[in-house]
């Protein structure tokens, strides 16, 4: 495994209550004892060394362990839903990276996906090193965001990795967090409206189904009636990785205790219905997270949902990408933005390295010190009306301010009637100046706000720029 360097590292088991356990490492010169609790648990913390090793950790009680093979670096957690959970194999150009992975000094553990009505203490997964074999299944977010790290800061990282596709973000999250803030009430709510109609629900359903079988077997395929839909209840109630906390209580909760540097966080797509909602529930998991692992404000960068064709009529993914940006006013926190390395045909794009590299950047940048590096592309500051346009102020413009096509697309400019249309926009130093011969006084501009915009914007080092309106209107 890897263990967090230059740190307090917990090291927690099981035992006979009042049973003595004695622990020798291979880096400390003292032994340390700990005696277990009424319940048998037990937890001491370790000073652990600068990045290096391998190192050997011994227990000794009623019986011995022996924990080999240990390195000290650099361990992240990441975790969220089916983006996050992609695996490598299924990434771009899957064959070569999968051939090429071999990093002795990159452990992987992945939390085996499992969900739990109330909090574990435990879970099933295994340490392992990089190779061709083990990362095909691991997360390719993860895996690049760990091999980007390693390259640049050439010590040992550990990645642990827990995500389930579908997840909403109130099912990473601590009931007790959930329950005594009463804006989330809704989410519990929800949840007993679907339980109390599952069983009428279902019975009718499979009635149902079965009917439709029978004339789809009789037919044989040749006028094949309509499958009668699942009902809501029923869709919900089968899948328990949905319900509120029952992936924290499975998947996060038996690793808190871990010490770690940070977090990445890929997820907001199962709440794309729920913009308004998310605002509160993405700030509040943060700081819960950060509470319950009781290392102080831990970097916690996450990803900007991708531009996707949802459904007909689902016109709030622009707002939930708002209410994940609104997630940085809180401190050591991170976004990167995709809307150039989506498919808006495909809610799972592939190219994950871009994406586990940009986390990466974050990383490097703010929790590494790297002082020079361009970490995110341009994020808009302030306006200001300038007759009948609008000029534009951003951070992070890097060395400069960049189109990539013939013109700027994607912005869009609105006057007192508060009708947005499409505007002419272009480049003017390390600003853009916005206008529509139509609006003689402009008091408003939005950027990107549609589920399927790909700007050409970007800073001169490649990053593309966050969508973003000026108005509070809806």
């Amino acid at each position: 495994m890897v263990i967090q360097q230059n740190t307090q590292v917990p090291i927690w088991g099981w035992a006979d209550a009042g049973e003595k356990i004695c622990i020798e490492t291979s880096w400390l010169q003292e032994e340390v004892a700990v005696t277990a609790n009424a319940e048998g648990e037990w937890l001491i913390k370790l000073s652990s060394p600068e990045a290096g090793g391998p190192y050997k950790i011994k227990l000794t009680g009623n019986n011995s362990i022996v924990l080999n093979n240990i390195l000290s670096g650099e361990v992240w957690f990441a975790s969220g839903q089916s983006n996050m959970a992609m695996a490598v194999e299924k990434c771009s150009n899957a064959e070569t990276e999968i051939a090429t992975a071999t990093y002795p000094k990159i452990r992987l553990f992945h939390v085996t996906r499992t969900w739990a009505a109330s909090p574990q203490q435990d879970c099933n997964g295994y340490w392992t090193e990089t190779t061709p074999e083990t990362i095909k299944k691991f997360s390719g977010v993860a895996y690049f965001f760990g091999r980007k790290l390693y390259n640049e800061l050439n010590v040992p990282i550990g990645i642990i990795s827990a995500s389930k596709g579908g997840s909403p973000i109130e099912s990473w999250m601590a009931e007790e967090v959930l329950k005594t803030d009463p804006d989330f009430s809704p989410v519990f709510e929800m949840w007993e409206k679907w339980e109390a109609e599952y069983l009428e629900a279902n019975k009718k359903y499979q009635k149902e189904l079965a009917v439709w079988q029978k004339q789809k077997d009789a037919n044989q395929g040749l006028a094949i009636p309509e499958k009668p839909a699942r009902p809501i209840a029923v869709h919900q109630i089968a899948r328990p990785h949905k319900r509120p906390a029952h992936n924290y209580n499975g998947m996060v909760a038996p690793i808190t205790p871990y010490a770690i540097k940070g977090v990445i966080w890929y997820q907001g797509e199962s709440n794309t219905n729920r913009p308004i909602q998310y605002r509160k529930l993405f700030k509040t998991m943060i700081k819960s997270w950060r509470k319950t692992w009781a290392e102080g404000e831990f970097p916690f960068y996450f990803v900007q949902i991708a531009p996707y064709r949802y459904e007909e009529g689902l016109d709030k993914p622009p707002y939930l990408r708002e209410a994940q940006m609104m997630a940085l006013s809180l401190p050591n926190t991170g976004m990167v933005v995709t809307s150039d390395i989506g498919n808006v045909n495909d809610i799972h794009p592939k190219n994950k390295l871009d994406v586990g590299e940009r986390l990466a950047l974050w990383a490097l940048a703010k929790t590494y010190s790297y002082n020079n590096l361009v970490y995110a592309g341009p994020f808009y500051k302030s306006m200001k009306i300038e007759e009948n346009k609008i000029r534009l102020s951003f951070d992070h413009t890097g060395s400069g301010l960049l189109c990539k096509g013939d013109s700027l697309t994607d912005f869009e400019i609105a006057g007192t009637d508060q009708k947005f249309t499409k505007a002419t926009a272009h480049i003017e130093g390390s600003t853009v100046v916005v206008s529509n011969d139509n609006i003689k006084h402009p008091i408003a501009v939005r950027f990107g706000w549609s589920i399927i915009s790909t700007p050409d914007f970007y800073n001169k080092e490649g990053l593309p720029a966050a969508p973003f309106r000026t108005d509070k209107w809806e």
